[in-house]
């Protein structure tokens, strides 16, 4: 009796073995490479939000999901017809006058810059703002970062020193700024100047301000716990056109993030063909990541973050991790033991998941894992690339040409293993402690 038992456990384990390895021979290198192709080609121009590129993108990925079977996303209104598309509206605000007058000095336009979702600023010294100074020797990012914090209305001084920095800062908010809404926060106005405590001061500011449409894409395959959630996501956004190198002027974004959606849109293919499982799956390819998270952010407005289990969003994978072959890492790894149950899962596997070895570069709060994880949710970022080190980062060179795509392949094999506890409801990581997370 003991050795039938044996004989049946054995052979259930070699079956298992062997449906396991048949099934993962369903991600495979050629429809990786399809996709990746796909998602980085020139026709895309870069992905930028607001832009025909990102709309053909989305319509790609959205063929993708209905060719996998997948199901769109329940909820939204009961007028509407189902669709992979989430779409909502944000507000594009474009700085169309700009004047700063310190004690009768007019600023030169090159020497401003203006943070506010305000349509318009009209102050003088009634107004009463407060006059903050980021002097000589300080950290300006640092500086920066604390002053935007502040809820007062604030005219910023900054010593000529950081000029650098400043012009930095300046030709990043001179493009202008996506709000979700118009009209709130607190509103700051640097001003590059040698200046100290004006005792008079006007600001006449006004943005220009469009109405603008974007969709993440969407899709789910419904698990036996139905209000069970689990998220694999990646962003299909990048920057479109970039300073141009040798001619080229796309910045196709393969790793970032054409990588990471590729990977999720092939995990769903993959767990489409295995049996019901036992957690709703949902496979988001998120908007607007570059510009300030809002896809991620209007999605998480859409569940309720109690109902998901966990979020394995993936960025950069197309590059070999600094740990070896195989290899990745887990943004914000002691936050839940998320990455623990991961690595338990990959036990035996050539494959393995790390702690980030990069915290200075503040990684777990740079994708869309970081909305999710402010509700609670064990969210966090799977990637490879070795950010340290990594030249092609938002340049015109990150191009599919550069991607290790047997590495790659293997990323979403290690991930489809990895996630299979969480995916069959055998493994629940803890949440994470809201009050960590900044």
């Amino acid at each position: 009796m003991i050795r039938k038992k044996l004989f049946v456990t054995a052979f259930s384990l070699l079956m298992g073995a062997s449906l396991s390895a048949q099934d993962l021979s369903v991600i495979n290198q050629q429809e990786a490479t399809r996709l990746l192709q796909t998602l980085s080609h020139d026709d895309m121009q870069g992905r930028a939000t607001f832009t025909a590129g990102i709309e053909k993108a989305a319509t790609f990925i959205e063929t993708e999901f209905s060719a996998a079977g997948l199901l769109p996303l329940k909820g939204g209104s009961a007028s509407q017809a189902p669709s992979f598309r989430q779409t909502f509206y944000v507000h594009r605000l474009t700085p169309s006058q700009t004047e700063v007058n310190l004690d009768n000095i007019e600023i030169a336009a090159e020497h401003l810059f203006v943070n506010t979702s305000q349509k318009q600023l009209d102050w003088n010294q009634k107004n009463k703002v407060d006059i903050i100074t980021i002097s000589k020797g300080k950290n300006f990012r640092a500086a920066f970062a604390k002053v935007n914090s502040q809820e007062q209305d604030a005219i910023v001084l900054v010593h000529p020193s950081h000029a650098e920095a400043f012009q930095d800062y300046r030709g990043y908010f001179a493009k202008g700024a996506v709000k979700k809404e118009i009209g709130t926060g607190s509103s700051k106005v640097y001003v590059l100047t040698d200046q100290a405590n004006p005792k008079k001061y006007q600001v006449k500011f006004e943005n220009k301000i469009d109405k603008l449409e974007l969709s993440n894409v969407v899709g789910m395959i419904e698990g036996k716990r139905k209000n069970e959630f689990v998220v694999f996501s990646g962003h299909y956004d990048h920057i479109g056109f970039h300073k141009s190198v040798d001619g080229d002027s796309i910045a196709n974004g393969a790793d970032d993030d054409a990588s990471g959606t590729t990977a999720m849109m092939m995990l769903a293919r993959y767990y489409k063909q295995q049996v019901q499982p036992e957690r709703t799956l949902i496979f988001a390819a998120f908007t607007a990541e570059e510009i300030g998270g809002h896809g991620s952010r209007y999605f998480s407005e859409q569940l309720n973050p109690d109902q998901i289990v966990a979020m394995f969003n993936i960025e950069m994978v197309g590059k070999p991790s600094r740990f070896g072959p195989n290899s990745a890492y887990l943004t914000g790894f002691e936050k839940s033991d998320l990455g623990l149950l991961m690595q338990k899962r990959l036990k035996g596997t050539t494959y393995s998941i790390h702690p980030d070895p990069y915290p200075k570069q503040n990684l777990f709060y740079r994708s869309d894992n970081a909305t999710l994880a402010r509700l609670g949710v064990p969210a966090h970022t799977i990637s490879s690339v070795q950010i340290d080190q990594d030249k092609t980062y938002h340049t015109v060179k990150d191009e599919f040409e550069l991607l290790d795509m047997p590495h790659f392949t293997s990323m979403i094999r290690a991930i489809a293993l990895a996630a299979q506890g969480v995916v069959s409801g055998e493994d629940t990581p803890t949440r994470v402690d809201k009050a960590l997370v900044k």
